[in-house]
């Protein structure tokens, strides 16, 4: 693996803003190389982010650009308008992020001239759920680059989500809103094990429905991952 280990955060002391009375259960979460879940099992890397400072400014801009083309569709996120650089750091790397490419090279995380929409699988935050004494309480988005779908991507950042979230300090995952519409997300979470521990009726208007569409709250232990969840990760 090659990777410039001068510029790459991987110490949870650097982790912002994570659970107010748990602390990390590693010194360092290291990049964790998977392969995907498609015929060839490219191969591919998950990245920790701890500070966004170090990325290149054209991949937070892909990732924005990715992240407004989401909310354009109006069909699986809840924000109305589109997202400034400034607006999309403080809220895709408010806490801790990762970011999935394909490879092995995470060199290219800091260049300006990578071909993003070529190299970037996904990318997912985590961050705490409510206020400080309810931190222990994580929430988390995922994103997969819209020209690479068909590969299971979301599924392996879920399987990678379940494997770090605890590492961070975190003992409960919280979905606020799944739209019951988003078949891929929450076959996916059903998949993992996640509870369905509440439903918000005519939660979101949404592009191309005609009435409010309901939204499931899903909930999991994070100290209690079946080992099944992960039995086909590699």
């Amino acid at each position: 693996m090659t990777v410039n280990k001068t510029r790459l955060i991987t110490s949870t002391s650097k982790l912002h803003d994570g659970p107010s009375f748990n602390k990390p259960l590693t010194d360092k979460i290291e990049p964790l190389q998977f392969t995907l879940k498609d015929i060839s099992k490219t191969s591919a890397t998950a990245i920790p982010v701890f500070d966004h400072s170090i990325l290149a400014i054209s991949l937070i801009d892909f990732l924005k650009e990715e992240f407004n083309y989401e909310i354009e569709n109006g069909d699986t996120y809840p924000q109305l308008g589109e997202l400034s650089r400034d607006d999309f750091i403080h809220y895709w790397f408010h806490s801790f992020a990762v970011i999935a490419i394909k490879g092995t090279n995470l060199d290219i995380i800091f260049s300006e001239d990578t071909n993003w929409s070529e190299y970037i699988l996904g990318t997912f935050y985590i961050k705490p759920n409510y206020m400080p004494r309810c931190s222990h309480n994580c929430n988390a988005g995922f994103l997969v680059n819209h020209n690479l779908r068909g590969f299971k991507i979301g599924y392996r950042l879920g399987q990678i989500y379940v494997q770090w979230a605890p590492l961070l300090g975190y003992t409960y995952s919280v979905f606020n809103l799944v739209f019951v519409t988003n078949q891929a997300s929450w076959r996916i979470w059903d998949k993992f094990k996640f509870d369905r521990i509440g439903m918000v009726p005519k939660a979101a208007v949404l592009k191309g429905h005609k009435e409010p569409i309901d939204a499931i709250i899903f909930g999991k232990d994070l100290t209690k991952i079946e080992p099944e969840i992960l039995q086909d990760f590699e």
